[in-house]
């Protein structure tokens, strides 16, 4: 993040970022493993970038259905439901046909006992909290309402699934095979006003599986910004907990894989011992460039560079911040070796792709390829 418009608050970001990693880094045997879909990135701008925080839980950005709902729950025993609080309508279609008025009344009575006793159901397994996927009546909006239980409704699949393990719930699809075993818990839920917004907060679970990052920032360009450094440091903390080596950055790597790569293509004739030194040129050109963009002279750093390299200085690399060139490790500029390992196999692939296009161009054209005459 250092190079980034959020430089100034990395040391903040970063131990946002880290700690909502190991929150949901899960153990395979002796290796370890991250899905970052388990982290949630909600955005808002209306505050400093300080104000950025992790949330040992989920937010939503939903609201309470009904006003008369509290809108704080301590100890809360949450329900998940993707199935409606609604009277369900017959697949086929059909018709009721009402003669007296009484019948009418019969009617809409028998509509308010089936949305009560759904209610019911939920009261007499403790629930407080229910979250729904799908739709909540309005007269079982007032039912839960006379309960004391918070509801939140039509919440996105993807949400639904992070509350899942979140709060160790169960997600059920019907209201009738829910119980007690099925609900999740957290320490709070709690609706808040965030700018103009109301969001429900999950907060307080008890070792969550999956968390959420709340990104602030003064306007919509420093949050999406930031959004963005975020992303970049998650995936960076992803490589490192599931392949823990690192290397020093600054093209320092490169310059010295370079420099080994000169020596031995010393012990090749011909084409061969060509190659390899292209090769090595090749990886000099991120320490070149970092020099470059620095302002730094290409020629005198890149002398220096090649100088400490051949006096084993393997993490002497080019210091973009104050333009020189020093030892990275001692400065704490580190990369990840996935990322160097995915950079080089990359590069290398995307040559040799570009080589045999050229080579069937040439032939196609009528030109003669490498191995003689034109085919015909």
């Amino acid at each position: 993040m250092q190079s980034k418009m959020v430089s100034e608050d990395s040391d903040t970001l970063a131990k946002t970022v880290v700690d909502a990693v190991l929150k949901v880094v899960s153990k395979d045997g002796d290796s370890y493993s991250v899905d970052l879909d388990n982290i949630k990135v909600e955005k808002k701008a209306g505050a400093t970038i300080r104000d950025t925080a992790m949330i040992e839980g989920i937010v939503l950005d939903k609201e309470t259905v009904h006003p008369n709902m509290r809108f704080t729950v301590n100890n809360a025993r949450i329900a998940l439901l993707n199935t409606a609080l609604e009277v369900e309508k017959t697949e086929m279609s059909a018709e009721i046909r009402i003669t007296d008025p009484t019948q009418m009344q019969m009617f809409l009575e028998e509509e308010n006992k089936m949305l009560k006793e759904m209610v019911q159901k939920i009261r007499n397994l403790k629930a407080n909290v229910l979250l729904c996927q799908k739709g909540i009546d309005d007269i079982a909006q007032h039912y839960l309402a006379k309960n004391r239980i918070m509801a939140v409704r039509r919440i996105k699949e993807s949400d639904m699934a992070k509350l899942e393990k979140a709060t160790g719930g169960r997600v059920t699809t019907n209201i009738d095979d829910l119980t007690e075993k099925d609900l999740g818990t957290a320490a709070t839920v709690q609706q808040k006003t965030i700018d103009s917004d109301k969001w429900v907060f999950i907060e307080g679970c008890k070792n969550p599986q999956s968390v959420t990052i709340l990104v602030r920032g003064g306007s919509q360009r420093i949050v999406d910004e930031v959004d963005r450094s975020l992303h970049d440091a998650l995936m960076v903390v992803k490589d490192v907990i599931e392949n823990p080596f690192i290397v020093a950055g600054g093209g320092s790597i490169e310059a010295h894989v370079a420099s080994q790569l000169k020596v031995w293509a010393d012990s090749f004739d011909g084409r061969e011992q060509l190659a390899i030194k292209k090769y090595a040129e090749a990886l000099e050109t991120i320490p070149l460039t970092i020099a470059e963009n620095a302002g730094m002279d290409p020629i005198d750093s890149m002398a220096n560079l090649r100088t400490a390299q051949n006096q084993n200085k393997m993490w002497t690399g080019i210091d973009a911040r104050n333009a020189h060139v020093t030892d990275m490790m001692e400065i704490g500029v580190i990369e990840p070796v996935a990322v160097k390992e995915q950079i080089v196999n990359s590069a290398t692939e995307a040559a040799c792709m570009i080589l045999r296009i050229d080579d069937v161009i040439a032939v196609s054209g009528g030109q003669p390829g490498p191995g003689g005459p034109p085919m015909g």
